[in-house]
């Protein structure tokens, strides 16, 4: 069976169905609370000035490029029986893929946004102190005119979460109707030999990542003409 047949088929199982929408909410829900802590916590690494920034910064950087593995290893860690959070029973449910997921994806955000600020003019928080804007419009009005790089930002935090494979098989446990999103699915078929399933999930996964991805695309460069 051909990977195409194998997806136009696979479009309308509901067991893949329950799969993609589980795989869209962990990914949306992870990405919305990296921006909630990445976009506060960049731009006060970019507009404040305090003992240890340069630290911090070098930790965000670092946190940029952390190995899904070792971020799972982690939380599974904390989240275990046994761990400091054990008595939340939050091991192998989508919790503890978003949990995860967010600790991968926050740093990406909040780097991309401490960078996209660093990079502004500042003689324009100097205007706007000028003009006499409070210091939550003055962030308002630096995040209006970074609002093309923290868009970026936002794909890249998404982006990072849809593809990760290793931690949501880690503290999710890859378990039917539970579980399984996209990625770890792929990996289950794989080992299985079913690769016309694999490469139809791998289309799946890229078709939405496309759409969801030219979606921002759009938003950012019809805000890039005004």
């Amino acid at each position: 069976m051909t990977a195409p047949f194998s997806l136009a088929i696979m479009i309308f199982d509901a067991e893949v169905l329950q799969i993609t929408i589980l795989s869209l909410q962990i990914s949306a829900l992870a990405t919305g609370v990296s921006l909630l802590i990445g976009l506060p916590l960049g731009t006060i690494l970019a507009q404040s000035k305090f003992p240890g920034r340069s630290f911090f910064l070098s930790m965000v950087n670092t946190g940029m490029g952390l190995p899904p593995v070792v971020v799972g290893l982690f939380v599974a860690m904390m989240l275990w029986r046994s761990g400091p959070m054990g008595n939340l029973k939050l091991i192998y449910t989508p919790i503890a893929i978003i949990i995860a997921q967010v600790v991968i994806s926050f740093p990406v955000v909040t780097g991309l946004t401490a960078a996209a600020l660093q990079a502004l003019d500042p003689r324009l928080k100097l205007q706007l102190y000028g003009l006499g804007a409070s210091r939550l419009q003055m962030i308002w009005m630096l995040w209006k005119e970074a609002r093309l790089p923290l868009l970026a930002a936002l794909m890249a935090g998404f982006g990072s979460v849809i593809s990760e494979v290793g931690a949501s098989m880690m503290v999710g446990g890859n378990i039917r109707h539970q579980t399984r999103v996209l990625t770890t699915a792929i990996v289950l078929e794989t080992g299985k030999g079913n690769f016309d399933i694999a490469i139809a999930l791998g289309i799946l996964l890229l078709t939405i990542t496309f759409l969801v991805n030219w979606a921002l695309t759009w938003i950012q460069q019809r805000g890039a003409r005004r």
